[in-house]
């Protein structure tokens, strides 16, 4: 038999699951009650500075772009550029926020710029240096966080609840996406999985190590490959080197990407190391990280099939406990190369939500203020007989003096 003991404690777990479930939720959703506001993204590279104007959909309203400046050694002419950029969308478009995706290492609390290998900051306070400059509320994050988000938002990964990105440029970058939120570690540089040690003495990277992962799946790998090949003037490289004229200096990752596509076969093969590398790095990090969806962006990723092909094969074939365990899904980035910029946008209308909330804080105190000063001073200054009559304190009677008698109405205060 319960008792009103049971069914009051009953009760309060029930209010408290519901509290946290509430809780919960409100920081999943936390990007639907944003502001449906237009916000500037911007993505910042080695070699180029975009930047867009995007909607609460994630729709681009107008995009410009420009290279990065030669002079990048100065952190300051990188400011100016983004300075310029914006003020020059702002004059078509209100913008209420600014979002910034940087090719380098930011701090937890996204303000500064830990390390960037391509331009010349070094725990660059980037993010207060831009918001006194524009007078609106900046974010600062690393391009593979923004680019992740914006899948997550907008693209392949929609509807998933864990979410691992993988960027095949140059290098390789990352990032970790869970229940909503972006997983940015202790300092702000998780996901940095391209400097994961695969080969024990292989192939040195410029951080320093050597058998990186992105020494054998990224940009930088399959040019190497390719280059290597035409410079020992191998039989399987004589199509790439006639269409390049000799000059080795001239092979791309796009340029293999096409002859790939036209079936060359050193090529075809180039690209399916490449994805063999990028299978066996996925089942790695599966291990660790247990997401239900890989999204594959970056530039090496517009070889489509015959990359991410291999790399699923290799997954399935490295993945610990196949057979026995789901396996991730493995999918093309949706958004191309603006994933970045989208990304940078969305998550500074974050920004923004919290930026109107403190601003409409500060203005209802000050309202509240002005009221109780008004208030305040209604009560020290003394009203005018005429107005208010009822309130003068009663005053004592005024002696008459002797003289004669005025005819007429006496006052009240006459009277006996």
């Amino acid at each position: 038999m319960s008792t009103y003991r049971d069914f009051t404690l009953a009760h309060r777990r029930a209010a408290r699951g519901t509290v946290l479930r509430t809780i919960g939720t409100r920081e999943r959703r936390s990007h639907l009650t944003a502001p449906r506001v237009p916000t500037v993204g911007i993505d910042i590279g080695g070699t180029k500075v975009m930047a867009g104007v995007v909607d609460a959909d994630g729709v681009i309203l107008e995009k410009i772009r420009t290279e990065t400046p030669d002079k990048s050694k100065s952190p300051k002419v990188v400011e100016d550029t983004i300075v310029e950029l914006v003020l020059d969308l702002s004059d078509r478009h209100d913008v209420h926020a600014v979002g910034i995706g940087a090719a380098g290492w930011v701090d937890a609390d996204r303000s500064r710029v830990l390390f960037a290998p391509h331009l010349a900051w070094r725990d660059e306070p980037l993010r207060d240096a831009l918001q006194s400059r524009l007078a609106v509320p900046v974010m600062v994050d690393n391009d593979a966080n923004t680019a992740a988000w914006a899948e997550w938002r907008f693209g392949a990964g929609r509807g998933e609840d864990h979410l691992v990105m993988i960027t095949l440029g140059t290098g390789i970058g990352g990032a970790i996406l869970e229940g909503g939120q972006v997983k940015r570690g202790r300092y702000g540089v998780a996901g940095e999985f391209g400097h994961m040690q695969v080969v024990p003495g292989g192939h040195r990277c410029p951080c320093g190590n050597r058998g990186c992962w992105e020494q054998y799946s990224s940009g930088n790998a399959l040019v190497r490959e390719a280059r290597e090949l035409a410079a020992a003037d191998s039989p399987v490289a004589y199509n790439i080197i006639a269409r390049v004229g000799g000059n080795v200096s001239e092979i791309t990752g796009p340029l293999i990407t096409e002859l790939a596509r036209e079936g060359d076969a050193m090529c075809v093969e180039l690209l399916q190391d490449i994805g063999q590398w990028l299978g066996v790095g996925i089942a790695n990090l599966a291990a660790a990280l247990d997401p239900s969806c890989f999204v594959i962006g970056g530039g090496v990723s517009a070889a489509d099939d015959l990359l991410i092909g291999p790399a699923r094969d290799a997954f399935r074939r490295h993945l610990t406990g196949r057979g026995y365990r789901p396996e991730a899904r493995i999918a093309k980035a949706q958004l191309g190369p603006e994933a970045g910029m989208v990304g940078a946008a969305d998550l500074a209308r974050l920004v923004a939500r919290r930026f109107r909330r403190a601003t409409r804080r500060r203005v209802e105190r000050y309202e509240r203020y002005e009221r109780y000063a008004q208030q305040l001073g209604r009560r020290e200054t003394p009203a005018p007989e005429t107005e208010a009559p009822e309130t003068k304190a009663p005053q004592a009677p005024v002696p008459k003096t002797p003289g004669p008698e005025i005819p007429g109405p006496k006052h009240l205060d006459d009277q006996p």
